[in-house]
């Protein structure tokens, strides 16, 4: 089948930029939910670590920092494989602590899903990353 509109091929090297800054606002709303329930998150008793009020803030710290490399494009596939192991634990802790995300398990899928797709295409354009 024929394209509807191929004059817009052109920007297709866009398309990865989009995913990537999409994935990084998701990681700062998701830094920022756990900051703002730091609390309540404190109270929850874990299964290694037990409860303390550091794991609020190193979560938040975690989901800080791979989003700013998500949106500057720095290290875009180191940042992805930490953003998937990152989800995948929420998405594994989510089952018995629902309070734990601001977001729901079928997002967190959906963000697995983006992360994969910016390991394998990606960086896109207005990334410090250098293709080899």
């Amino acid at each position: 089948m024929l394209n509807p509109f191929p004059d817009l091929l052109v920007f297709s090297f866009f398309g990865p930029t989009l995913i990537r800054v999409a994935v990084a606002l998701a990681f700062f709303y998701i830094a920022y939910g756990q900051s703002m329930r730091r609390h309540e998150i404190a109270q929850m008793e874990f299964p290694v670590v037990g409860r303390s009020a550091r794991i609020t803030a190193l979560s938040a710290a975690f989901f800080v920092l791979v989003g700013g490399m998500l949106f500057l494009g720095y290290h875009t596939q180191v940042a992805a494989i930490l953003a998937l192991l990152g989800l995948i634990k929420c998405l594994v802790l989510t089952k018995w602590y629902p309070r734990l995300m601001p977001i729901d398990r079928t997002a967190l899928v959906l963000l697995i899903v983006m992360c994969l797709s910016l390991l394998i295409s990606g960086a896109g354009a207005y990334a410090f990353d250098l293709p080899l």
